[in-house]
């Protein structure tokens, strides 16, 4: 992706199945839990940058001695500032004689992440403060460990303000604060439900002491918990939590929106928002990884058994094409071979683009992340091109003119050229606060391989997704017009990108879609503007209903245009004007009906039809046209 959107977080759960002294027999150290955690979120790292967070929960410590612990920070490294501090006080007491590694239990009685239960959470922050305190795990502390609570997720809540007054209505005061704080509210309601019913309950059975504590420990059921805390929730969500007693839990949205992946063994199991981060950190084969089902919770006791329960009714499964596209790793072998299959599907409208001039043509691909759609696209093209000579030859073969000078002149065909042209100069610091000298710089975060491009020449430059447009212009198109080719197409593996998110992709402003302003420009090219305020009206007039009625009254808004039309016109509105380059820019994009057939199973294209998965992103899309009508900026949720 050539404009620099952000993402979801990254989420983890570690459950330890053995002592803690088991993994320093046989691994050499009691620290086993707290390596894995620090893989799975380093794995992760291109979720989040915002900040980061842990926390730990301790089986069966004795009374006096605590049991859950947690750290977050919002430094620019937070992750190696998290994880080198712990390391370096747990040096700090070995060396003190307050640890002996080869004694487990000192580990687990004197390091606060030497326990059984580890949670992780990588931040991006598409809703709250950039401050630590918003930083994830978010912690609800009790002196019964039954009623603690620990909670990490990647997701967004459409209708927080909503779920807020759910609280206040019970009597509570909720801090209007995330997403997060008041799903963690609403859990945490439902534990204290759960484990007060269970109390009372027991008054009458003559328990006293630790045997009331065991029996609520044992009876209290998460699942139930999740299901109840979960009636009302709107959006896109994988959670983990812990809770005092030694229960955890993980759980995926009913329309799987976000992802979540788990993998279990006799050791150990952990939850992550990526498949290969526990390929990896675990040792596993892709086969040994599991998808957590939508709208389903895993439940691990503190007894260490596992179920797997419905928490929500089932929805169409709309999981996140753009994780597939670009967030997620391109190491995962499911979404390599998707990548390939979305470049390959550019094709055909590659070379109508350039009028089937391959052997005048160079490819290459920007950013990084569109490598593997690239490799598709030369796979196909290197195959029609063997499958053109092939056809050539018979039909030669078959007419009786078929000759040893034809034959050299078939297969003397050039094969598509593919080149490395756009180079990230990752050293390149664009510090300079002033505007119009920022800009500059940053025109100049790319540069060229020179004497690659001929004059004469095609250059097809492959991106994932195009959302703004703003890198196209101020950079990507600047540089490569300096390779003086005839004609520049940048061809996007992803749609035209016309709706907003709500589910954890921070791209909400529609205003700044370069397709949205496409359309709007066509709309005063062809005198048709009335229908933006149409729209706005619209818009106004179903705020106040309730969100199962609303509807996209924003596609009215790209209706009267085709898909190349509007594509047409953001070749316009990207090509930079300050290059004497007077070539030819097309810009091509992926069907919505390509995208769906590279990838199956992730049919989430809200971005691109504006069919959102639940009612709350209607009310977004909404709030969004009005907020781009009255020229407001900032999110529309």
């Amino acid at each position: 992706m050539s404009d620099p959107i952000q993402h979801e977080c990254g989420i983890v759960l570690i459950r330890l199945k053995k002592p803690v002294s088991y993994y320093q027999e046989k691994y050499g150290t009691p620290l086993y839990g707290f390596n894995k955690l620090f893989l799975l979120m380093e794995k992760q790292h291109n979720r989040g940058q915002d900040g980061a967070g842990i926390g730990c929960t301790k089986l069966d410590m004795p009374i006096g001695e605590p049991i859950m612990f947690r750290e977050r920070s919002n430094n620019r490294n937070a992750l190696t500032k998290i994880f080198q501090g712990q390391l370096d006080k747990y040096d700090k007491m070995v060396k003190q004689g307050d640890i002996h590694p080869e004694f487990a239990q000192t580990v687990k009685r004197n390091f606060e992440y030497g326990g059984e239960l580890l949670v992780g959470h990588l931040r991006y922050a598409t809703s709250g403060s950039l401050l630590e305190k918003a930083c994830h795990p978010y912690y609800r502390r009790s002196n019964w460990p039954t009623r603690s609570l620990m909670l990490v997720g990647n997701f967004t809540m459409t209708n927080t303000e909503q779920l807020n007054q759910r609280l206040a209505s019970r009597g509570q005061h909720p801090v209007f604060d995330t997403d997060t704080q008041v799903v963690l509210e609403e859990i945490g309601f439902f534990l204290d439900e759960a484990h007060n019913d269970i109390f009372h309950s027991l008054s009458g059975d003559g328990l006293e002491g630790q045997e009331i504590y065991q029996q609520i420990r044992r009876k209290l059921d998460p699942a139930e918990i999740v299901r109840q805390a979960a009636k009302h929730w709107d959006g896109g969500y994988a959670l983990a939590g812990m809770i005092g007693n030694g229960d955890a839990f993980a759980l995926r949205d009913p329309n799987g929106i976000r992802p979540c992946y788990m993998a279990e063994d006799d050791e150990i199991i952990a939850f992550a928002s990526e498949r290969v981060p526990l390929i990896t950190a675990l040792n596993k084969d892709e086969s040994e990884i599991k998808e957590v089902e939508p709208g389903k919770v895993v439940v691990i006791k503190a007894d260490g058994t596992v179920k797997t329960e419905r928490f929500a009714k089932e929805k169409k499964r709309t999981s996140c094409s753009f994780e597939r596209i670009y967030f997620s790793r391109g190491n995962d072998p499911q979404i390599y071979r998707e990548r390939k299959a979305l470049g390959a599907a550019m094709a055909e409208q590659i070379l109508w683009s350039i009028n089937h001039e391959v052997e005048d043509a160079v490819f290459t691909y920007i950013p990084n992340t569109a490598e593997m759609a690239y490799f598709g696209l030369m796979e196909r093209l290197h195959a029609m091109n063997r499958e053109m000579a092939a056809q050539r030859i018979k039909d030669d073969l078959a007419r009786g003119d078929l000759t040893p000078e034809r034959i050299d002149d078939i297969m003397g065909r050039l094969a598509p050229r593919g080149e490395k042209i756009a180079i990230k100069d990752i050293k390149l610091r664009t510090f300079i606060s002033e505007e119009s000298s920022r800009a500059q710089l940053v025109s100049h975060v790319y540069d060229v391989a020179y004497g690659v491009v001929k004059p004469t020449d095609n250059l097809v430059c492959i991106d994932d997704s195009i959302v703004r447009g703003t890198t196209l212009k101020e950079s990507i198109l600047k540089m490569l017009s300096r390779t003086n080719p005839k004609k520049i197409v940048v061809a996007s593996t992803a749609p035209q990108i016309r709706y907003p998110d709500c589910y954890g992709i921070d791209m909400s402003e529609l205003g700044k879609f370069i397709a949205f302003q496409a359309a709007i420009a066509l709309h005063k090219q062809h005198g048709s503007e009335d229908v933006i305020l149409d729209v706005y009206q619209d818009c106004c007039d179903q705020a106040s209903q309730p969100r199962s009625r609303l509807v996209n009254h924003v596609r009215r808004i790209y209706e009267p245009f085709t898909d190349e039309q509007i594509s047409q016109k953001i070749s316009e509105l990207v090509r930079p004007r300050d290059i004497a380059w007077e070539g030819d820019i097309e810009i091509t994009f992926q069907t919505v009906d390509a995208l769906h057939q590279a990838s199956p199973r992730h049919t989430g294209d809200w971005y691109f039809t504006g069919e959102y998965p639940t009612p709350g992103g209607y009310y977004v899309l909404n709030q969004a046209f009005i907020n781009y009508y009255e020229n407001r900026r900032g999110r529309s949720y």
